[in-house]
């Protein structure tokens, strides 16, 4: 089964393009507010011996981008999307403020790159576990600056492996798991996984 890549020219948004992005960020953007009401008292838990297994409870607010990418596929799909899910949280009130959008910007921008490297022509697991993880990574050393100052290095390392480890695993599957929901019930028909899941029932 091939992997079917955007319609058209990679660097041509069309209008559903952009709109379905918007809807993402903003349905995103309301499960990231949700989240942080909650994520507090788990990760509090788990990571009261060690505290960089707090990093396990962070993975769910990178999800926007990798989705945005499986639906869209084309360059700055990542990026758009987990910059509009942190923009929409934080017009809702989330406790982090303003500074949500850098985490935005730093999570999108390493999910990018996972897909950039391989051309923007792959978006199956390894591709996707690339960009989940350096999603992660990118935003454990933003929050080694914001957040974490008073770690130290070996906190700082392990922070950064946990939370891009867990981005690449459950994030990607949470993804994975959306995308291919929301292509079977006929919603992503005019893009790959729509396309996708046709040609499967058609065989």
């Amino acid at each position: 089964m091939k992997n079917i890549t955007a319609s058209g020219p990679l660097t041509r948004w069309r209008t559903i393009d952009l709109l379905t992005c918007a809807f993402l960020g903003v349905a995103f953007g309301i499960a990231y507010w949700a989240w942080g009401l909650i994520y507090a008292a788990p990760s509090g838990v788990v990571s009261a011996g060690f505290p960089p297994l707090g990093a396990l409870f962070a993975w769910p607010w990178l999800v926007a981008g990798i989705v945005g990418m499986l639906v869209i596929r084309r360059p700055g799909a990542a990026l758009f999307t987990e910059l509009l899910a942190a923009m929409v949280s934080a017009l809702v009130g989330t406790q982090w403020g303003l500074t949500t959008l850098v985490s935005g910007i730093v999570q999108g921008l390493g999910v990018e790159l996972g897909f950039a490297l391989f051309g923007y022509l792959s978006f199956r697991w390894v591709p996707l576990f690339v960009g989940g993880f350096l999603g992660g990574a990118f935003e454990a050393v933003y929050e080694w600056y914001s957040y974490w100052q008073d770690w130290g290095f070996g906190y700082r390392i392990a922070y950064l492996f946990l939370l891009g480890g867990s981005v690449a695993i459950f994030g990607s599957l949470l993804a994975v798991g959306l995308t291919r929901l929301l292509a079977s019930a006929g919603a992503l028909n005019p893009f790959p996984p729509g396309q996708e899941v046709r040609e499967r029932q058609a065989v």
